[in-house]
Order: C-alpha cells, then sequence, then structure tokens
C-alpha cells in the first residue's frame, strides 16, 4: 500500500486534501500530517512515506527549503495558492505541483503519474539507484532556483499596517505590533499602547509578515517574536505565551509547539 505525508500549516487545507485523495486514490494511505517544514522532516523520517504533498509558504522552514532534504527520500508534491515562478519552473516537469483549491481533475491526473513512478522504482535493479539519475539532478537543479528566488524575495515584507481610526488613517509600524488576532470579520492589531481593526486576515498577514520576526503561534494568532518575554505552561499543560509591557497571555496551540522546543 503507498503511503504519503501531507505538508501544510493549515489544518482546513489538509483536510481538504485528504478528502480529495481519498476520493481518486483510496489505496493511498495517509501516514502523518506535519504543519511545517521542521515537522515534515521528522514525520518523513519517522514514517518514511512514499509520497509527500508539500506546501510551499509555511513558518520556520518553508516547503521548498524542506524539499532540499525530503526529496531525496520520496516523491515530491508542491502544493501552492499563488507563486507564479514556481508554477513556471514545475512545468519544466521535474516534479509535480497542486493549486490551490486542490481541483479533483487535477489531483487525479497527479495521483496517476505517481502511481507510474511509485511502479517504475518498484521495478528497477537495484544497480539503477546508484548515482543520481538526470530527473533527481534536475529536481535538484529546480530547487536551488527556487531556493534563490524566494530568498530574493525576503526583503519584501510588510512594514506598515493602515488602520482606520474615524475619519484618518493611522500607520503603524510592524515594529509596533505585539501580536494580530483574528476578531469575527477583523484582525485585530495590538500594539503597547492601543489596539485597532483592519479588514487583512491572518493568512494574508502571514504571507506578508517577515517569518523570522512574526511567528503563527495559534490558528487565530500571529505574535511578534521581539514582544515575547517568556513562554510558560498553565496547570492544564497549555504552553502561553508573556509579553513584554502586555498583561495578556497568548496560547500556543499544539500545531506550533515545535517554535519552542526547548521547554
Amino acid at each position: 500500500m503507498p503511503t504519503a505525508l501531507v505538508v501544510d500549516d493549515e489544518t482546513p487545507m489538509r483536510e481538504q486534501l485528504k478528502s480529495r485523495l481519498a476520493e481518486v486514490w483510496p489505496e493511498l494511505h495517509i501516514v502523518a500530517e506535519a504543519a511545517n517544514g521542521i515537522a515534515a522532516l521528522e514525520q518523513a523520517q519517522l514514517h518514511a512515506p512514499d509520497i509527500i504533498f508539500l506546501d510551499i509558504r509555511m513558518p520556520g522552514k518553508n516547503g521548498i527549503e524542506a524539499a532540499r532534504t525530503l526529496a531525496q527520500q520520496a516523491q515530491i508534491v508542491f502544493v501552492t495558492a499563488y507563486d507564479e515562478y514556481a508554477i513556471q519552473a514545475f512545468e519544466q516537469g521535474a516534479m509535480d505541483y497542486l493549486l490551490k483549491p486542490v481541483d479533483a481533475e487535477r489531483l487525479a491526473s497527479t495521483c496517476r503519474r505517481l502511481q507510474q513512478r511509485l511502479a517504475a522504482v518498484a521495478s528497477a535493479e537495484p544497480s539503477a539507484h546508484s548515482g543520481a539519475s538526470p530527473q533527481a539532478e534536475q529536481m535538484e537543479q529546480l530547487l536551488k532556483q527556487l531556493l534563490q528566488h524566494s530568498q530574493a524575495h525576503k526583503t519584501d515584507y510588510l512594514r506598515w499596517i493602515q488602520a482606520s481610526v474615524g475619519a484618518s488613517l493611522r500607520m503603524i509600524s510592524t515594529k509596533e505590533v505585539l501580536f494580530f488576532r483574528s476578531d469575527e470579520k477583523y484582525t485585530r492589531v495590538q500594539t503597547e499602547a492601543a489596539e485597532y481593526l483592519i479588514r487583512k486576515s491572518l493568512k494574508e498577514l502571514e504571507d506578508e509578515l517577515n517569518p523570522e520576526e512574526f511567528w503563527r503561534i495559534h490558528r487565530s494568532c500571529i505574535v511578534n517574536v521581539q514582544a515575547i518575554s517568556e513562554v510558560t505552561r498553565d496547570f492544564r499543560g497549555r504552553q502561553l505565551v508573556q509579553l513584554k509591557g502586555h498583561a495578556e497571555k497568548l496560547e500556543v496551540s499544539r500545531n506550533h509547539l515545535h517554535l519552542f522546543q526547548q521547554m
């Protein structure tokens, strides 16, 4: 039975992909899930899946960085929502990709190619595995190009937040922000001095903020790392983030505990 690992920082996206896979390839066994590149490496080492469905943009180690290691262990299928440069690169044919939201017909086509590749690997002579194949070399070169491209654009991060205050527009530096929290139709922007409401979603903010400065610690919260004073556990075993100059404590969800592994 072929096995797979599903990697995406958004639980609904993982659930959708698993549901679609169950429809088009019911024999495929999902052995594990991961919410970021670091966890993906751990789960891949633990379960040795045949296939890894890998989101590109994730906090911490992104999908392209993780694939440099994972591509040596399994068939990689990138899942992306918007990276036009990456899509153009994938069109070279070195590896498969899926666009979000995942289309059932496209997924079925991808799964048929994966089945053919797995069958070819299973029937290959042992000597065929010695040395890098032309496809493996092409894949490595593609990943290098994608990684260089992503690093070249890491300076284009969001630096100012625009918030309406009455009839005026307030410009808030991201350095002032303690955290962002989802609040029904709005997102709450919390600074030491005040709080504001904006219409930009957490997902949009996460894509635009520097992942080295802002961490997603919960599906409803992104925190400024520089604003963290300490991380503690309560009597229920939950990890709580304490911020500098702010009394409110923020809960760290189970999917994001890896950010504070030293605890």
